[in-house]
């Protein structure tokens, strides 16, 4: 096709400093997903997290969509994606990860 170039040639003429800026915004972009962003990065349908959440597809579909949520429901959506649920205040001189919600969930097992 006319016009079209592999994006590894296009990539040799950017400027060292476009490179760097293009992978920190790559960066920036998959440390920031929405859940149904993430969800479909791990390669999980809706259906895949409900069966694992013991709800149906709409509730997942729901939850997906909230603005305001609780952490119990979001620890058990991120564990049925394979993974664990860390939260960690940010402060100018300092980061700080809460424990209490992991030890809740550990009080309910």
């Amino acid at each position: 096709m006319t016009g079209h170039r592999p994006f590894d040639t296009l990539r040799e003429r950017m400027t060292p400093e476009r490179r760097a800026r293009n992978a920190a915004a790559t960066s920036d972009m998959l440390t920031k997903m929405a859940l149904h962003e993430l969800r479909q990065a791990r390669e999980k349908t809706q259906q895949d997290v409900a069966r694992a959440l013991h709800v149906n597809q709409p509730a997942v579909a729901k939850l997906e969509q909230r603005a305001d949520i609780y952490v119990s429901n979001l620890r058990r959506y991120i564990e049925a994606l394979g993974g664990t649920l860390e939260i960690t205040a940010r402060f100018p001189d300092a980061s700080v990860s809460i424990t209490n919600f992991s030890d809740l969930a550990a009080d309910k097992s």
